[in-house]
């Protein structure tokens, strides 16, 4: 099939780093590739550069037969490149329709709105991917994999021919992702082009037709899915064989004290009942599909959300904890989902990242300190948990997601905590960065920390746990550990209604 996007000999630096080195590939019409690599491999940038948002250094865009030096984001739309990002780019707060048919109406440069023309503007976008989606409600109190395909709506009304979904399935359930992939497919047998961006490349080989892979800047394999498998792309991305935990088959210790207890807790509507002990060196994980409780749980662990009833006791003593200081000097920490949002301070340096839970938590007991006398704990954690940053000062904005990551567990473990609660620690980061955080967490619990770990991710609470906890409508629906359990099993019980 001939192709109808070329990118030809693509370079760009930032200042000395070099983000792409010389990329070359083809994409024809009707086709699913996957863009595979790791943080910091050049996905991003070469996204950027389809898109618009960035201009190469050197190299050439075809599209059909039309040659451009760099595209600018109207010639990216009038071309039919559309790229979904993670966060959909819509407006909560206005309805299906208004966000649908929005940009339609701001390029017909209208001064009044007719709104039986936006709906059905709208509509005839919608309808082609769904008829379950109302167009009047508001966008804000939609599920995740609704908001997306109101993303897609969107695109397909700007004529989209090129669909970029940057990693689409984050924050889907498995039955989501299988709806999701149907209508992917859907699409590309009506000539529509998508490229997958994932870190996960199990769903890429499902998928893809075609997977290009990055690593450091520059394309290491470039070519069908049916070709390569699953370790072969981790070679490709990493320039190495990734040595992933097998599932952790030791028994739970019962002779180690307890560190947490967790009583009878409710916080209706989201979570009732919920009772558990961590003990010393122990890692429990907790999980559930979308709307389980997982997520509140942990917040209310943290203190982020405060239970209607039940009780808390910390090494024995009982503990109201109210709010994420007070967590903090109970010796509980926090890893929180979305590490952009919740996590980090983006520019500012690791140093400043690192410290921030002494100064507002007051283990930095003085009013005044000089932030100069505590550089050396930046880099003292950088080194710890290999940080590759040039120094502690770089900001954290420079930093890819798995490094960035690195920084919230440097900036937890800089508490001195007993107890870590990790929601989704790695979410959105590549094989490398994963495996590293799964031998961390090992690392931790073996040095007596006790680790609550809340995780979507089966495979992973196989390999780091030695208990797992299934939440369903805010209820503990199944307890086992992973020396009696199969990953065939754990996703039988998630999926039953």
């Amino acid at each position: 099939m001939e192709p109808f996007l070329r990118l030809e000999n693509i370079s760009k630096r930032f200042g000395g780093v070099v983000a792409l080195d010389g990329v070359s590939l083809a994409i024809s019409q009707g086709e699913i590739l996957g863009l595979v690599g790791e943080n910091g491999s050049g996905k991003s940038t070469l996204i950027k550069i389809l898109s618009g948002v960035y201009t190469p250094d050197q190299g050439n865009i075809w599209i059909d037969d039309r040659c451009y030096k760099f595209l600018t984001p109207s010639q990216a739309i009038k071309e039919g490149i559309s790229v979904i990002y993670q966060d959909f780019a819509l407006c909560p707060n206005l309805t299906v329709a208004e966000n649908i048919a929005i940009a339609r109406l701001v390029f017909s440069n209208r001064k009044i709105v007719n709104w039986q023309d936006m709906y059905r503007i709208a509509a005839k976008s919608l309808f082609l991917l769904t008829d379950h989606i109302p167009l009047d409600v508001e966008v804000g109190t939609l599920s995740t994999a609704d908001r997306q395909i109101v993303a897609i709506a969107r695109a397909l009304l700007e004529n989209a021919r090129l669909i970029v979904m940057d990693e689409p399935t984050t924050a889907l359930t498995e039955k989501e992702i299988t709806t999701l992939f149907s209508l992917l497919k859907k699409l590309r047998d009506q000539g529509i082009t998508i490229i997958f961006v994932s870190h996960k490349l199990q769903e890429v080989k499902q998928l893809c037709d075609h997977i290009v892979v990055l690593r450091d800047g520059r394309k290491t394999f470039d070519g069908s899915a049916l070709e390569v498998d699953v370790p072969t792309l981790q070679l490709y991305m990493t320039g190495r064989v990734i040595e992933t935990l097998t599932t952790n088959q030791a028994e739970a210790s019962t002779s180690q004290p307890s560190l947490l207890k967790v009583v009878d807790l409710s916080l209706p509507p989201y979570f009732y009942d919920i009772s558990f002990e961590l003990k010393r060196g122990e890692v429990i994980g907790i999980t559930g599909l979308l709307g389980s409780g997982r997520r509140e749980l942990a917040l209310t662990l943290v203190g982020i959300m405060r239970p209607r009833s039940g009780a808390m006791y910390i090494e024995g003593t009982r503990k109201k904890i109210q709010n994420i200081w007070q967590a903090w000097q109970n010796g509980i920490a926090y890893v929180p989902e979305d590490r952009i949002t919740e996590g980090l301070h983006l520019p500012c340096s690791i140093t400043a990242n690192v410290i921030l839970p002494g100064v507002a938590g007051g283990f930095i007991r003085r009013k005044f300190f000089r932030y100069s006398q505590y550089k050396n704990i930046g880099e003292e954690w950088r080194s710890k948990l290999n940080i590759k940053a040039p120094t502690a000062e770089t900001p954290v904005k420079n930093l890819s997601g798995g490094n960035q990551q690195r920084v919230v567990l440097a900036k937890c473990l800089a508490t001195q905590p007993k107890i870590i609660v990790m929601n989704c620690p790695t979410m959105g980061i590549d094989v490398s960065s994963k495996a590293e955080i799964h031998r961390m967490i090992r690392s931790l619990s073996a040095q007596g920390l006790g680790i609550v770990l809340i995780t979507d991710d089966i495979p992973e609470l196989l390999q780091t746990c030695d208990k797992i906890i299934v939440l369903k409508k805010g209820r503990i629906a199944y307890e086992t550990t992973p020396k009696l359990v199969t990953e065939e099993k754990l996703y039988e019980v998630l999926l039953q209604e």
